[in-house]
Parts: structure tokens; sequence; C-alpha cells
């Protein structure tokens, strides 16, 4: 295993639940993550891009990173953070909760989710984000845009907050939280997945610094 440092952002080629087991309680302010679902061969691959296609192996079994996480991990994770924001809260046995986070995707196509569900451990009205995804270049399955875990910052996170991440997957969040200066931990155990990850973040790290 490998880690990786980014300016503010430190990647773990690592089990994340290995990992949480060694912190301490309350170790992170935030924990915003994006576990599988375990959903297989769905609709949700015919819109990733090539790279993403290529963790569907030839007879379209569950891929290892599609494998949802047990108890043990949801125990593990409020133990080590002091709030949470769970992608695909409905998939999972959750404590109920008034603050649930809707992604309208403007989606056009009725086989397709028009919608996402995050659950989170606040106490706030459910807020709305409205945004387009269908952007080629996808890297991962499920890819999540930049600008919903910088709008998610921007509503849930205080200045100096301390975030966890356990399923890095595209790299999306460690991007957004270098453009908004949090100091995000991330965990990935999927090799592949970090390679692209980590030369996703580089190559936005450059052109921010390419003078225009």
């Amino acid at each position: 295993m490998k880690t990786y440092t980014l300016e503010k952002i430190t990647l773990h080629h690592r089990d994340c639940v290995e990992a949480m087991r060694e912190m301490d309680d309350d170790c992170f302010d935030l924990a915003i993550v994006d576990p599988p679902y375990q959903l297989g061969n769905s609709n949700a691959y015919r819109g990733a891009g090539k790279l993403a296609k290529r963790a569907l192996n030839q007879d379209d079994k569950i891929q290892r990173w599609d494998i949802a996480p047990n108890q043990q991990y949801f125990d593990e994770l409020m133990r080590v953070s002091k709030n949470q924001i769970i992608w695909g809260g409905n998939y999972f046995d959750l404590p109920p909760t008034r603050c649930v986070i809707a992604w309208d995707k403007c989606q056009p196509w009725e086989n397709f989710s028009q919608w996402e569900m995050a659950w989170t451990s606040y106490s706030k009205p459910a807020p709305l984000f409205k945004y387009d995804n269908r952007t080629g270049g996808k890297i991962h399955p499920t890819q999540k845009p930049v600008r919903l875990y910088e709008w998610i910052l921007e509503r849930f996170a205080t200045k100096g907050d301390k975030i966890l991440d356990t399923h890095f997957g595209s790299g999306s969040h460690g991007i957004a939280c270098h453009n908004m200066g949090y100091e995000l931990t991330a965990y990935e155990v999927d090799g592949d997945y970090v390679s692209r990850a980590v030369n996703r973040i580089q190559r936005h790290q450059i052109q921010l610094q390419l003078p225009w």
C-alpha cells in the first residue's frame, strides 16, 4: 500500500476499514463518502467513459469496487467522524434524519436515475442541488462532479475542518477540497483508480498554476 500527498490531500491506497480501526474517536470533523451500492451492471455504466467501462469484466459480474460495505464500516465511520454525509443513503440501513441531500441530475432519460440522495447526520432543512452531469471523460462509473462536492463543502463544512473520504474513486472530492482549501484524508482500495485519481488531481493543480 502507498500514500500520496497532493498539497492538502493525503490519499492512501489502503482498505478504509482497516485504517479506521486504528483511528481515535472523532478525529475528523466531517466524512463525505460515496460507498458502492452493489448495483452490478446497471444503467450507470452506460454513461461512463472508456476508462470507467474498463472496470467491467467480460462477464459483467459485480466488480471488486462494487461491493457494499457491511455494518462494521458504518460503525467505524461514525466513530471516527463528528458528522457524516453518505451518498446512496437510501441503499443502507441508516438512522432517520431530517436532512437529506437531493442531487437533481437534470437527466432527460427515464430509464436513468433522475436524482441521487445523500444521507446526512445534520438537523437542517433538506437541500436540493441541480447540476447536469452529462459530461465525457469519466474515469469511474459512478463519478460525481466537482461542483457537487464544492456545493456540499459550502453548506456543511467549516473553515479548518478535517475531512475524510473512504471511497475516493475518481478524485472529484479531492479537487473540490483543493479548490476550497480543506484538508482531506482519503482512502481507495483499487490501485487503478488511485493512479487515475492522482493523475487527474495533479493535472488540475498544474493547470491552476499556469500563467494565463
